[in-house]
């Protein structure tokens, strides 16, 4: 019994300790993942932010060209993000570009576009849906009205839901002063101002009563007063509904998907 080689003690130590060292060498390792992964996602808000300043500044600058807006015209655009993967795959999922004192011709207004799956190459087709917002001020209002046979070029109110105007109804050899408050709807993409009430002194009347007291001579002020806009807007655009807010005469507007791609919808409408 006594020749008998009896086990160490320090051998379980040895066994014991080289767990211990892998688990010291895999930690090196674990830090340089964590280190990768944090230099990956840095490297993408680094690319997100780069991508979504060319995006909107890409905009912007076509908004200003097409448009012949002032270099220093305050553009707003939006997008939804992440704004990358959305470039990468070749659409934006939405586009928001507003700006204010835009000119339409003669006259100028506020006009934001709210678009949906915008491609962004030449041949990525038609923007999936969009619709547009022009706001016209009160005295660009005067300005479209001045335009229309039998409106005086200036003394309108906005009275939502109406627009109020003073005009004159020829009898005979004198002229009768009306009040007349005009109800706008949309024909065929033109503003329509008609009749809802009248204001003789300080009576309101309905057109048939007016009618009963000066006949047929009525008629020459109860008619209903067509703006046309479509040579101030793109031939893409068509004006949808329109409606009275306190300062301003807003027109909800259509917007053509293939206005993209087609000059002859970017081009501006005409009112033959």
């Amino acid at each position: 019994m006594s020749g008998e080689t009896q086990p160490t003690l320090p051998l379980p130590e040895a066994a014991a300790s080289a767990p211990r060292r892998r688990r010291r060498r895999a930690l090196p390792w674990i830090i340089a993942a964590v280190v990768v992964v944090g230099l990956a996602i840095a490297a993408w808000f680094v690319a997100e932010h780069i991508t979504r300043e060319i995006v909107t500044s890409t905009v912007r600058q076509q908004v200003i060209t097409q448009l012949a807006l002032p270099e220093d015209q305050q553009v707003d655009v939006g997008v939804d993000e992440p704004v990358l993967p959305q470039v990468l795959g070749g659409t934006l999922d939405r586009l928001d570009v507003s700006s204010d004192d835009v000119p339409l011709g003669d006259v100028v207004a506020d006009v934001s576009v709210r678009a949906r799956e915008v491609p962004i190459r030449m041949d990525g087709g038609d923007i999936g849906a969009a619709e547009a917002t022009v706001v016209f001020s009160e005295d660009q209002l005067q300005t479209l009205l001045a335009q229309v046979e039998g409106v005086p070029d200036t003394g309108i109110v906005l009275a939502p839901p109406d627009v109020q105007v003073e005009v004159e109804l020829p009898l005979f050899a004198l002229t009768v002063p009306l009040g007349l408050d005009l109800r706008p709807s949309v024909t065929d993409g033109d503003i329509v101002l008609s009749p809802e009430a009248v204001r003789l002194g300080g009576a309101e009347l309905t057109g048939d009563a007016l009618r009963e007291r000066f006949g047929s001579a009525a008629d020459a002020v109860l008619q209903s007063y067509p703006i046309c806009v479509r040579d101030r807007l793109p031939a893409g655009l068509t004006v949808r509904e329109v409606r009275v807010e306190p300062g301003a005469l807003v027109a909800e507007v259509d917007v053509d998907g293939a206005i993209i791609r087609d000059p002859a919808l970017q081009a501006n409408g005409t009112c033959d």
